[in-house]
């Protein structure tokens, strides 16, 4: 991993990538999406052989239930026992986050209710990769399952016993082998094999996330998620666990972007020799590419400088390792914070509660991580009286003549 100085020409380098990617990504995908949306499953059954080597004439789209027992079967009691934990503590945060009905009386007479509802239909991705994400299965759908939503499909195009097993544990009851930018193009319009929904969740790489950005306009998603960003930031600290907790991130994918940021040249030397050292034990780690590639050790100047870029960059994760209380502060984007140095962002990643579900390629300046409010529809309502109507009818009046619209002036005005 290279040692660079934080400059603004170091930072608009790495800014530009980021959008380079995005454009190549989404050119890639748009042509995919393009195809599925014309020719359905026909499409989808190329496109899935191509990418993932699966005949999906050959086994079907969707898992059956005897392969489900299999993998329930092949699984340890330890395995069940995590996925379970993990579940347990997503759904306490859950249920927290879940948007509550309220009313409020803003004149006499009048009345706003907050109804919510579930969304009806959703599909959540899966990454598969090098292996199936069962984090991401229990991130997607025990929120969903807290929010009340009654149809829940999954998707991963090569869905390992394990992912079966906690699906069986989660009452995922769909579950069909598909991946990428086809799979999100089939959720989002529909085939013959894959019924339409009404919003996508989980994260994937560049060209499932670049999909469903291009989908957006008929179907919606819950936010852009990959490729994962990992940011450190610490004047001081253990070097061999910052190191380890950026090759946790760096191992997702080739272009997943790992960043340490400090103001000590020798903590910088520190940790990327310990990275190196680190990365002799993982020898078919995709974190080899990745740090290379994508990810770099960064000198600033100051900690007000690190704290600008972190919020320019607005990466997936952030870690503060020392001195947390005094520069969370000046943190204002970023899709979750580890706080301390027993802040393993593996942990955030798997069983803290916290969703790992994040915004990445610069949406955490816009919004935060996936909550139980995301699978919600809070519809207003309104309740009006009489006296209610009395009260706000002359200012009704005066602004809908003050923007020329006398039909809307008309409807208060014939209940007069």
């Amino acid at each position: 991993m290279r040692i660079l100085k934080l400059t603004p020409q170091t930072e608009k380098w790495l800014l530009a990538r980021r959008a380079q990617q995005d454009a190549e990504a989404h050119t890639i995908a748009g042509e995919i999406v393009a195809d599925v949306r014309k020719r359905g499953d026909a499409a989808l059954f190329t496109y899935t052989k191509k990418f993932d080597h699966t005949d999906l004439t050959k086994t079907g789209v969707w898992i059956t239930q005897k392969e489900i027992r299999a993998a329930q079967r092949a699984t340890s009691v330890e395995f069940r026992k995590a996925v379970e934990k993990s579940a347990e503590n997503v759904r306490c945060v859950s249920e927290k986050q879940l948007p509550r009905p309220w009313t409020v009386e803003t004149t006499p007479g009048v009345k706003i209710h907050q109804v919510v509802r579930p969304i009806e239909a959703i599909g959540c991705y899966v990454p598969g990769g090098q292996f199936s994400l069962v984090s991401t299965l229990v991130m997607t759908v025990v929120p969903a399952k807290v929010a009340g939503v009654p149809n829940i499909v999954a998707v991963c195009p090569k869905p390992n016993p394990e992912l079966l097993a906690a699906a069986e544990i989660l009452g995922v009851e769909r579950i069909a082998r598909i991946g990428g930018a086809q799979a999100i193009a089939a959720l989002a319009y529909g085939t013959k094999s894959v019924p339409r929904v009404d919003k996508i969740f989980g994260p994937g790489n560049k060209y499932v996330t670049a999909a469903k950005q291009l989908v957006s306009n008929k179907c919606a998603i819950d936010l852009p998620a990959g490729p994962t960003e990992a940011v450190v930031f610490g004047e001081r600290g253990n070097p061999r666990w910052i190191a380890a907790d950026l090759l946790a991130q760096a191992e997702h994918a080739k272009d997943a972007a790992s960043f340490f940021i400090t103001t000590s040249r020798s903590l910088a030397c520190e940790v990327q020799r310990e990275i190196q050292s680190q990365l002799a034990d993982l020898p078919e780690s995709m974190a080899h590419c990745s740090t290379r590639v994508s990810g770099a050790i960064l000198v600033a100047e100051s900690a007000n400088q690190a704290c600008e870029f972190i919020n320019r960059f607005a990466p997936e994760h952030l870690s503060l390792p020392e001195q947390p209380g005094k520069l969370l502060s000046k943190i204002r984007a970023s899709g979750t914070v580890f706080l301390g140095p027993w802040g393993a962002q593996p942990l955030g990643d798997y069983a803290t509660g916290s969703n790992h579900v994040l915004p990445t390629c610069g949406w955490a300046r816009m919004r935060g991580g996936l909550s139980a409010a995301d699978f919600v529809k809070c519809i207003s309502v309104q309740t009006i009286t009489s006296k209610g109507f009395l009260h706000l009818a002359d200012a009704v009046e005066a602004l809908a003549e003050s923007e020329g619209l006398m039909a809307h002036r008309n409807a208060v005005r014939v209940r007069r």
